[in-house]
């Protein structure tokens, strides 16, 4: 099964497409969708061992209400301006092509895209299906196991693919301990700041061995100058660890089918069947 963070992918498709995508007679620009089905159809033929089933989720558009009512800088960063409408008002025309094409999309007007994909991959969880998830976004490492992997292709060829063990090489931290790692270390992505001072080297140290936060106060590891500022911002530090933790018992409109899905033809064709030229 492939899970794919449908805004992710589009925002890489309306800025970091190799060329510009416009109509025949040059007014409408049509990057976004064109890179999108691109970008898609690429990473199936060329990543994966078989054909998939293909799910894209969408983030509701209040579906960070919830975080940013616990904590109002959460994603207090990300800008609204004309480039971001570029990607953002392509959805309906990607969720179009996807229906011409009969893949499953889902947006949930009140649930972020992480919290619906966490809720899949716990339902393949319980059929031992491989998964892959197609994002850049790192937050997802937190659902990494033996069966469920990262998909990006943004990274170079041989290292799309990541896992437990590609985590652990380069963060020296599991899976398991993303959330923990990433509220002490701070999330930049997410507007979450972490513990002024302590970097992705120090938060490993203190998670070694497997330890989650909830380890830490009878661990003997919170001494030092360092220790005292995790000390100093404890309850601070187990609400930034509640914004990374993802859901996972999220009503679904659909269930994945475990057929795969309908082969995607090049994006030119998808874009002439939208009507779009």
């Amino acid at each position: 099964m492939l899970l794919v963070d449908g805004h992710n992918l589009l925002w890489r498709a309306a800025f970091g497409f190799p060329a510009e995508i416009r109509s025949r007679d040059k007014t409408r620009d049509l990057t976004a969708p064109f890179g999108f089905f691109a970008l898609l159809r690429v990473a199936i033929r060329d990543e994966l061992p078989s054909a998939p089933e293909v799910i894209v989720v969408f983030d509701g558009e209040n579906g960070s209400a919830e975080r940013q009512d616990a904590d109002a800088d959460y994603k207090a960063n990300r800008a609204l301006d004309d480039g971001a409408r570029k990607a953002l008002e392509a959805i309906p025309v990607v969720q179009r092509g996807l229906d011409l094409y009969g893949l499953d999309w889902i947006e949930i007007e009140t649930a972020e895209a992480d919290d619906v994909i966490a809720t899949l991959i716990s339902l393949a969880r319980r059929h031992s299906r491989p998964t892959w998830i197609f994002s850049t976004d790192r937050d997802y490492y937190q659902l990494l196991d033996e069966q469920v992997r990262v998909l990006n292709t943004a990274m170079h060829p041989g290292k799309r693919h990541i896992g437990p063990a590609e985590v652990a090489a380069r963060y020296d931290v599991r899976p398991t301990q993303w959330p923990c790692f990433c509220a002490l270390k701070g999330d930049p992505a997410d507007n979450i700041p972490g513990v002024r001072g302590i970097g992705a080297a120090t938060a490993a140290r203190l998670l070694a061995g497997g330890l989650i936060l909830d380890d830490l106060p009878a661990s003997g590891r919170l001494t030092g100058a360092k220790g005292l500022l995790v000390q100093q911002q404890w309850q601070q530090v187990l609400a930034w660890r509640d914004l990374v933790r993802m859901r996972t018992n999220l009503p679904l409109p659909i269930t994945p089918t475990g057929d795969p899905s309908a082969e995607l033809p090049k994006p030119a064709e998808v874009i002439e069947k939208l009507e779009l030229w």
